[in-house]
């Protein structure tokens, strides 16, 4: 991390920082059904939770990225 001089302004990218907080919430979201055990069914099928597990490790470590990126 870089310490700012004075008059610096330091620039952030507001849209990656909008998508790395929808990255995170979606992963919150794929967190909570895992520990809550909700049941997604979609068109009769029902979605296992290993699929959140999945989608909780791809949504979370884009929103990492994201995050970093935007404050960069």
């Amino acid at each position: 991390m870089r310490l700012l001089k004075v008059g610096e302004r330091h620039h952030h990218k507001p849209f990656t920082t909008v998508a790395a907080v929808l990255f995170a919430l979606m992963a919150f979201m794929h967190l909570l059904r895992l520990l809550l055990g909700w049941e997604v069914t979609v068109n009769g099928m029902v979605i296992p939770k290993w699929a959140s597990g999945l989608g909780l490790v791809i949504t979370a470590s884009l929103a990492v990225t994201l995050w970093r990126e935007a404050r960069k």
